[in-house]
């Protein structure tokens, strides 16, 4: 599946359309260069799962834990790492295994780690200052 995001007032939209393309799947890969938006989209996700307070880039704490009305959301940025242990350190294996939405910036850094499912998120600039969302679910 494909989305073209015009501007933000477009990512509520795709949020929605990704939830649905997602499933019953929990755990979203999203890939960009830096500034892609990827914090701004799961943003839009979150709020469009009904929690409350605003979502955060989780930089430099790696992991940030949100509440929204049907659980948990774990949102992590792993930017910073330098090893995939550091991942498993934090115990991103029972984060994963938790059932709650985990939503995994700069997955590239944990390749071994990645569940046997996932949705991967990719956002890359179009033309005309446009993004383009990639979605595939695995």
């Amino acid at each position: 599946m494909n989305i073209l995001v015009k501007n933000e007032g477009d990512l509520n939209l795709a949020a929605s359309e990704l939830l649905k393309f997602a499933e019953n799947v929990k755990t979203f890969l999203f890939e960009g260069d830096m500034g892609a938006g990827k914090t701004t989209l799961i943003k839009s996700i979150c709020s469009e799962l009904g929690m409350m307070e605003m979502a955060s880039s989780p930089t430099y704490s790696i992991v940030n834990e949100y509440e929204y009305p049907g659980g948990k959301i774990y949102h992590f940025d792993f930017f910073r790492i330098k090893t995939q242990n550091e991942a498993h350190d934090i115990g991103f294996e029972e984060y994963l295994a938790s059932g709650d939405f985990c939503f995994i910036e700069w997955p590239q850094n944990i390749p071994d780690l990645w569940p046997q499912h996932y949705v991967k998120i990719t956002i890359s600039e179009a033309e005309g200052g446009l993004r383009n969302i990639k979605v595939l679910r695995i």
